[in-house]
């Protein structure tokens, strides 16, 4: 179960589907960035060994999803670019505490919201897309993002209890839909 305090808009999908090249660039760009965030956390918390192997896996699981939306990139006569990001997830990160060990738990919180938030915008493109290839594509990538929400979930309990967790996934959950209900409309994954 996915743990959004807001819903996508309907009109997100079939908007940001008018642009699909540019979304399937920053869908690229949104598995790169998954797989750098956990291996930054693997560098900056070496003592905290129950994060390294679920982070590991998870940071090859989202390079394969990179290479993946590469292929469809490929696929469609597209190249991959540079391209000015969202600001969802930098937004996000201002809700986080800055004192140990509440910094760790605030990231891997964040780091749960943003697969929430991937996969329920991949499900809402995945009904929405006319190309079946897409659809397929989308359908498929649902359950990987819901087990990497659930894994950064698990994480944050390895360091606070189950009420804690709550109260404060539910602080973030809220910042995180003022975040998206604020966002610029651009067509990009995490964009309003």
């Amino acid at each position: 179960m996915l743990r959004l305090a807001s819903t996508t808009d309907p009109k997100w999908a079939p908007r940001v589907l008018g642009e699909i090249d540019e979304l399937l660039v920053d869908h690229a760009h949104c598995e790169k960035k998954a797989a750098g965030m956990a291996i930054n956390l693997l560098f900056r918390y070496p003592r905290q060994t129950f994060l390294m192997r679920p982070l590991s896996r998870l940071a090859r699981e989202e390079l394969s999803h990179f290479e993946e939306v590469l292929g469809v990139i490929a696929e469609r006569s597209l190249r991959f670019f540079a391209q000015k990001p969202a600001p969802y997830a930098g937004r996000l990160r201002e809700g986080t505490r800055s004192h140990e060990p509440a910094r760790l738990l605030d990231t891997l919180l964040c780091g749960a919201l943003i697969e929430a938030r991937s996969c329920e915008r991949f499900e809402r493109l995945s009904e929405a897309v006319e190309d079946e290839g897409l659809r397929h594509f989308y359908n498929g990538l649902l359950a990987a993002e819901a087990r990497h929400h659930a894994v950064y979930l698990d994480l944050a309990r390895e360091l606070v209890g189950e009420d804690e967790l709550e109260e404060r996934l539910a602080s973030l959950a809220a910042h995180e839909a003022q975040v998206l209900a604020s966002s610029p409309e651009l067509p990009r994954i995490h964009g309003a």
